[in-house]
């Protein structure tokens, strides 16, 4: 089956207010108000106005679909820990800190799943040029394995969904700040599918892989990429190693299809890990993607949420801005937050919300070309990176 043709089709967000039942519970960093803050974020500001962002409902994804990446027996156990009260199952990840069980887990899990099914049917078959679910993003679920927050691993579903309807190249590109580990494992030894992550370095952060050795295996050596960027990087470092990366990689691919996962917990504000952006660089990553989209793939772009744990201060904003970028009107980062967004934040969860939707930051960065510094460590993590996964593509990892 051939992907449609590149048009000006609409674009789509796959959502419906009850994927916040993927909920861990209080006290959980991963809390589902950041997904109802950014689709009411989004909504304040038009970005879903009728002819910009069509929403269409997530369906629940069923067991034949979600075994096409994971075991019969996770799922099984995802099942009984959601059912049987005071079960747990920590052989398969599910009872532990990071994935405490919760009443029909299973089937709030499936229903992420399913809407990132959803929005990769949407580009594939032509009804949307982008698709979103920022519900998704679950990008740590092994086969067999629940992990990092993610029970089941939708991005990997919606993968192989495309490779199950012939799909040939399917690039994979991976902001979240945390190492993108269950999708690069489950198509490690795939050469349809390009993963390529950047995140803070597996030696200081969870889950403490993602290494430039790290190159797929020995049926697709160079599909597998990974940038492990130093502690403390900010905007113009990150954009440095992204663009002396990503782009090259993607132009040499040529993929079908371009997916990716925005995981925000790289804000300078997250608590959670130790990265310096800010939502305006976060913004520069976002519209840079759906440039190559357009490049490379034809516009065929799926994009999903990920990680991010300053719920009300961060995540909302990045995310609206990438809401936005999918419907192909950018929002103005000097734009004020609506002031209804702000009202319900301050009297739902008093909380003095922010007011614009900048940090006040201009991203820049030096370009590659001009130049590689070995005496600083984050030059030297991206050379790596060039070093072992250039040649694989034809291109030359010198400056």
């Amino acid at each position: 089956m051939e992907p449609a043709q590149d048009c000006d089709g609409p674009s789509t967000v796959v959502f419906d207010k009850t994927l916040t039942e993927y909920d861990f519970g209080p006290g959980h960093p991963m809390s589902p108000i950041r997904v109802d803050l950014t689709m009411r974020l989004a909504e304040e500001l038009g970005i879903l106005d009728e002819g910009r962002l069509r929403t269409v409902p997530a369906p629940v994804a069923d067991e034949e679909t979600i075994a096409t990446v994971h075991t019969p027996e996770l799922i099984r156990a995802v099942t009984e820990c959601g059912t049987i009260p005071g079960h747990i199952d920590l052989a398969h990840g599910l009872g532990s800190e990071d994935n405490p069980v919760f009443k029909d887990m299973h089937r709030a899990a499936a229903h992420v799943v399913g809407a990132s099914v959803e929005a990769f049917r949407q580009v594939w078959s032509g009804e949307s040029l982008h698709a979103a679910n920022i519900a998704g993003g679950l990008h740590h679920a092994m086969p067999n394995t629940s992990s990092g927050f993610c029970i089941y691993n939708d991005i990997a579903v919606g993968i192989q969904s495309l490779l199950d309807q012939g799909a040939e190249r399917v690039a994979y590109v991976d902001v979240d700040v945390h190492h993108g580990d269950g999708v690069e494992r489950i198509f490690y030894d795939d050469p349809r599918v390009l993963t390529i992550s950047l995140h803070e370095t597996g030696q200081l952060l969870f889950p403490g892989t993602g290494f430039p050795q790290d190159v797929g295996g020995p049926d697709a050596r160079g599909s597998a990429v990974n940038v492990a960027l130093p502690p403390g990087t900010s905007d113009p470092g990150w954009l440095r190693a992204f663009h002396a990366v990503v782009p090259p990689l993607l132009r040499a691919f040529e993929p079908e299809v371009l997916v990716t996962q925005h995981g925000c917990d790289s804000h300078m504000e997250d608590p959670l890990a130790h990265m310096m952006l800010s939502v305006d660089g976060q913004r520069a990553a976002y519209q840079t993607l759906h440039e190559l989209a357009h490049e490379v793939a034809g516009g065929r772009w799926v994009a999903t949420g990920g990680g991010g744990y300053a719920i009300i201060d961060v995540v909302p904003r990045a995310w609206a801005h990438l809401l936005a970028i999918v419907a192909g009107a950018p929002l103005d980062p000097a734009t004020e937050t609506p002031s209804g967004w702000r009202e319900y934040v301050r009297e739902q969860l008093d909380h003095t919300p922010p007011f614009r939707m900048t940090d006040g930051r201009t991203p820049q960065w030096r370009d590659w070309a001009d130049g590689y510094d070995p005496d600083t460590w984050l030059d030297r993590a991206v050379m790596a990176t060039r070093n072992e996964v250039f040649p694989f593509h034809g291109l030359d990892p010198l400056p």
